[in-house]
């Protein structure tokens, strides 16, 4: 593998974790999209490796949501130190998710994973042009909605 294998593990990692937002299931889909990526040895040494790992993640986090559904919420004790961020945190996460769902997984892929505008329209298929419009959009959906939520000036 051609690339940095800490960096993308932490960025497949990331991945899923937004996807399942449980940190010790993110990590088994993390692992299982590595133990399957390397087992197919005939793709390791050609194509676009992250892109093929971004699509395995994303099968494997489609997979768990097929044979289980979500679970209820822990029910962590939060200082209140903390409640700020964390509130903020559940706005921009509302925000997120309710967007249109490529719009968000978009979204998920340039600043969650860091990825390029190129690695992101690799993955999904689109044109580089369609990720950057996409982008611009899903920004504009995303600062009305916490304008309107007072989270954004």
């Amino acid at each position: 593998m051609s690339v940095n294998l800490q960096t993308e593990y932490d960025k497949i990692y990331k991945y899923c974790y937004f996807k399942v937002r449980n940190k010790d299931i993110a990590e088994d889909l993390t692992q299982e999209t590595f133990l399957k990526y390397f087992s197919q040895n005939s793709y390791i040494n050609k194509g676009k490796p992250l892109a093929y790992l971004y699509t395995i993640a994303k099968n494997h986090c489609i997979d768990y949501f097929r044979q289980k559904q979500t679970e209820a919420l822990d029910d962590t004790m939060v200082s209140s130190d903390e409640m700020d961020a964390v509130i903020t945190n559940i706005a921009v996460r509302q925000a997120v998710n309710n967007l249109d769902r490529t719009l968000a997984e978009i979204i998920l892929l340039r600043f969650g994973s860091e990825l390029g505008i190129s690695e992101i329209g690799t993955i999904l298929g689109i044109s580089r042009f369609a990720v950057h419009r996409s982008i611009n959009t899903a920004l504009k959906q995303l600062k009305q909605v916490l304008k309107e939520e007072d989270f954004y000036e």
